[in-house]
C-alpha cells in the first residue's frame, strides 16, 4: 500500500498515512481515463451553434429564371445553398452532445486519476485545511508552503465557504468537496491538495 506524508498548512510534516491500494495504488489505465475527460467536455457543450437551411431564409420564392432555353443551370431559388446569401446544407442545429459513462467506467477512471497523481507525487495530504475567515492571502501562503502554488486542486471533506471564497481569485486554483470531484479536474492539476478528512471518505466510497 503506497504511503504519503501528511503536512500542516505550515507545509510541516506532522505523520504518515497509509492509502487504500486498491483505490490510491492501482496502475492507472490510460483508455479509460482518456474516455472520462472526453465524457466530461462533451458533457460542458452547451450545443446551442445553429445555422439556417433554405426554408428558414427570407426570400426566394420566385424561380430566377424559366426552366428551359437559357442556357443555364435550371434554378428553383435564389437561397439554395449554392447561391451567395442561400441557406446552408446540412449546417449544425441546436442539440445536446451529453452521454453518460456507465458506473463501473467511471470508478475505474477515478481511481486511476489518484494513483497517477500519487505515482506523480501529485498528491498532498493536509492534516486540517480550515481558514478563520476569508483571506486569499493566507490561501496563497497555505499553497506556498505545500509547494503547490502553480496549478492546484483543493479537496475539502464537506463545502466550506472560507475555503471557497478565500481561493476562487487564484489563478489556477480550484476548490471541489469529495462528493463533487472530477477525473478532468484532478488530472489538470498539478498538485491534488486533500484534506485527510476527504482521503478518508474516498476509502471508504471507492474502496467497496
Amino acid at each position: 500500500m503506497p504511503k504519503v506524508t501528511v503536512y500542516d498548512m505550515a507545509g510541516k510534516s506532522v505523520g504518515e498515512l497509509e492509502l487504500e491500494g486498491s483505490v490510491f495504488g492501482i496502475k492507472p489505465n490510460k483508455s479509460i481515463l482518456h474516455a472520462a475527460v472526453v465524457n466530461y467536455l462533451a458533457n460542458q457543450r452547451q450545443g446551442t451553434q445553429s445555422t439556417k437551411t433554405r426554408a428558414e431564409i427570407r426570400g426566394g420564392g420566385r424561380k430566377p429564371w424559366r426552366q428551359k432555353g437559357t442556357g443555364r443551370a435550371r434554378q428553383g431559388s435564389t437561397r439554395s445553398p449554392q447561391w451567395k446569401h442561400g441557406g446552408v446544407a446540412f449546417g449544425p442545429k441546436p442539440r445536446s452532445y451529453r452521454y453518460s459513462l456507465n458506473k463501473k467506467v467511471r470508478k475505474i477512471a477515478m481511481k486511476s486519476a489518484f494513483s497517477a497523481k500519487v505515482l506523480s507525487e501529485g498528491f498532498i495530504v493536509v492534516d486540517n485545511i480550515s481558514l478563520e475567515g476569508i483571506k486569499t492571502k493566507s490561501m496563497i501562503k497555505m499553497l506556498g508552503n505545500l509547494g503547490a502554488d502553480k496549478t492546484a486542486l483543493v479537496v475539502t471533506p464537506q463545502s466550506n465557504q472560507n475555503v471557497i471564497l478565500s481561493a476562487r481569485n487564484i489563478p489556477g486554483v480550484k476548490t471541489a468537496q469529495v462528493g463533487a470531484l472530477c477525473v478532468y479536474d484532478i488530472l489538470n492539476c498539478e498538485k491534488l491538495v486533500i484534506d485527510k478528512e476527504a482521503v478518508s471518505k474516498l476509502t471508504e466510497v471507492y474502496a467497496q
